[in-house]
């Protein structure tokens, strides 16, 4: 008899929750441009915990968007582990890397890529049909009211401010329930403002709902909003 008792299966849950939601081991990525190889990693290793919100910081040309790419199956790496709640990305083929991001990761870009002929709930709505979802979660206007756009619902992208436009963003993808937010520069394309208040939203996301959140940026400012940072540089983690 192959299933497990009540205790059992609570113990096996429980020790599933204490493992790193993201496992990176000796990572690299190597691009050959001509006749010259370009190592944009130089065998990156990271733990990422449950429901933890971590900055990875770094400079134009330090590695950290091959590595964000990597992380959300964007992109396979030359050499090493990625472990993604659990999926060993190195087994997958392509179509199951798609379905991998679709189910599991939600993205948020500099550039929102909000479609302009579609208001926003539309936006969502895409998002929930590519990953093959019905309804948004239950608790999405919570969500909403968080990320304070629950009346911006009807308008389209060019009736929406730089910062309503990323929060839409933000909700598109978390209406898909992912186990990890991965957030590439999410506030480059906006005011002091504006930027203090989408970190805001994402650290409250982050307390209030316990999701995992990993964001790249250049900036210490918006890497100081998380609870853990790290530092990438010519491709290596460094202390930050």
């Amino acid at each position: 008899m192959n299933s497990q008792s009540e205790p059992e299966a609570a113990a096996s849950a429980a020790a599933v929750s204490l493992l790193p939601i993201i496992r990176v081991r000796d990572l690299t990525k190597t691009y050959h441009v001509g006749d010259v190889d370009v190592h944009a990693l130089r065998g990156v290793t990271l733990d990422v915990a449950r429901g933890e919100f971590l900055a990875i910081i770094g400079p134009s040309g330090s590695g950290k968007s091959t590595l964000f790419n990597i992380l959300g199956g964007l992109a396979p790496p030359t050499s090493g582990e990625v472990w993604i709640d659990g999926i060993d990305l190195r087994a997958l083929t392509e179509s199951q890397r798609t379905e991998m991001r679709q189910k599991k990761v939600g993205f948020v870009f500099q550039r929102y890529n909000l479609l302009p002929t579609l208001n926003a709930q539309d936006n969502i709505n895409i998002a929930l049909a590519l990953s093959g979802r019905k309804h948004p979660p239950a608790d999405f206007d919570q969500i909403l009211d968080l990320l304070g756009i629950c009346d911006r619902m009807r308008h389209r992208p060019r009736a929406l401010s730089g910062g309503e436009q990323q929060r839409v963003a933000i909700a598109r993808a978390l209406a898909t329930q992912p186990a990890i937010l991965l957030a590439d520069e999410p506030t480059g394309n906006l005011d002091t403002e504006n930027s203090s208040a989408v970190l805001s939203i994402l650290r409250d996301l982050n307390k209030r709902k316990g999701q995992t959140i990993l964001m790249i940026t250049h900036n210490p400012e918006a890497a100081s909003f998380a609870d853990r940072t790290v530092a990438i540089r010519d491709g290596r983690m460094q202390a930050p």
